[in-house]
């Protein structure tokens, strides 16, 4: 078998749907828009979330939230992910979106200090927080900001 022989089982794929195609095909005439009113129309129906002019749910709500377009957003690692590295390794955060631990690089890499370390890395980031810094000298590598 090859992928072009490929085809869907016997009665798995309905045929299509040709609309308005004489009164025979079963969905001629109006073809399924039944009659007259809005719906029947051409560019007919209302928008999503329309409650026939009755003040949506949408619009009842109060606004929440602010989002504050001048934040720093940075990719977070704890300590104890550290230690899937060798011994005496470089780790930035190059190394750690090839690694798949990060997913997106954002504004720069945070270490926190979640966990313990017992490998001697160099780690290279924007920001430490001070328990992540205290751990990884205690170690015996570096913390340097970027």
């Amino acid at each position: 078998m090859k992928l072009n022989e490929l085809k869907p089982a016997e009665g798995s794929v309905k045929a299509s749907f040709r609309r308005g195609r004489g009164t025979a095909s079963g969905n001629g005439k109006t073809a399924g828009k039944g009659h007259k009113g809005q719906n029947a129309r051409s560019g007919g129906g209302v928008r999503p979330g329309f409650e026939g002019g009755q003040l949506p749910l949408y619009r009842k709500h109060p606004k929440r939230g602010f989002n504050n377009k001048f934040a720093t957003n940075y990719a977070i690692v704890n300590v104890s992910v550290l230690n899937s590295f060798e011994d005496g390794a470089v780790v930035d955060i190059d190394t750690l979106l090839a690694k798949r631990i990060i997913r997106k690089p954002l504004d720069g890499l945070k270490v926190l200090g979640t966990g313990e370390i017992n490998k001697k890395l160099t780690v290279k980031a924007v920001v430490f927080s001070a328990t992540a810094k205290e751990k990884i000298i205690a170690a015996g590598g570096q913390a340097e900001e970027v």
